[in-house]
């Protein structure tokens, strides 16, 4: 949202550079584009013709070198110029908000002793000062910590125009960067392929337990049933037994009987 907003507010100075074919002109432009409140993309306003012209320009060449500041720069690299126009109270400010971006997108935390030196800031209020512009203007969502002279950046809008011949290294970054991601992605599917084989190897040994009580539990059975077989026959012999037994006792009784029968028959002969 905040670069939409950015590329609105710079619409106005692009159809302007159509008619600004004049080196003066050219840098009058340049002067109020960077002075606006809402603008803080140059990049299109960089590419037109007219703007261009004025590397060619012996007076006015410092203002193009200026709008590149502003593009992809910061205030270290303005101070580094000595023939550069003077900023007005606007574009000071402006140029120190732009140069919160990459210095937030370094720290997530930052100290206000390390703002104060990065933007030659003369005390903490005028820090505060810029900081609070900074976050209302949407270029940055931070909370200020006064008691411990902290601030803690929480994201960073992607306001600032790439450096010509960056694009090499934000590709080298972003293949890094992917290089990384396919290596953890690796890492990860070899680690869900152990914890499958393991998961497999658990429920194998469950089912093999499962198959080994069922077995020991036939058995268990089995063998129930047939020591109950063995004591029913038991009892049946027993029974046989008694009963042949009782037999046996009145085939003896009745042989003594005879007996004493008969040894009363021969008394009675013999007498």
């Amino acid at each position: 949202m905040e670069q939409t907003k950015a590329l609105n507010a710079l619409e106005p100075f692009l159809a302007l550079s159509k008619t600004a074919t004049s080196p003066r002109a050219a840098s009058d432009l340049v002067t109020q584009a960077t002075s606006a409140p809402n603008t803080f993309v140059f990049a299109e306003l960089l590419q037109t013709p007219n703007i261009q012209k004025l590397r060619e320009s012996l007076d006015y060449a410092s203002h193009l070198t200026l709008l590149e500041i502003f593009a992809w720069g910061t205030w270290e690299d303005y101070k580094e110029h000595n023939d550069l126009p003077k900023l007005s109270e606007k574009q000071h400010e402006k140029l120190l908000m732009l140069s919160l971006l990459p210095l937030a997108r370094s720290h997530s935390t930052l100290t206000y002793p390390a703002l104060r030196s990065a933007l030659d800031l003369p005390t903490i209020r005028a820090l505060e000062q810029l900081l609070t512009t900074a976050i209302y203007a949407g270029l940055l969502s931070a909370t200020l910590d006064p008691a411990h002279s902290i601030v803690s950046v929480t994201s960073v809008a992607p306001l600032r125009d790439l450096t010509p011949g960056s694009l090499p290294a934000l590709q080298a970054t972003l293949s890094s960067w992917s290089n990384r991601c396919d290596s953890a992605l690796e890492d990860l599917e070899a680690r869900i392929a152990e914890v499958r084989k393991a998961a497999v190897h658990r429920e194998m040994l469950r089912r093999k337990k499962e198959r080994a009580m069922e077995v020991m539990l036939q058995l268990s059975d089995d063998k129930g049933k047939g020591g109950q077989r063995r004591d029913e026959g038991y009892d049946d012999a027993m029974d046989v037994d008694e009963q042949g037994g009782s037999g046996t006792g009145r085939q003896l009784r009745g042989t003594k009987r005879g007996f004493a029968g008969g040894f009363s028959g021969l008394g009675k002969r013999l007498g």
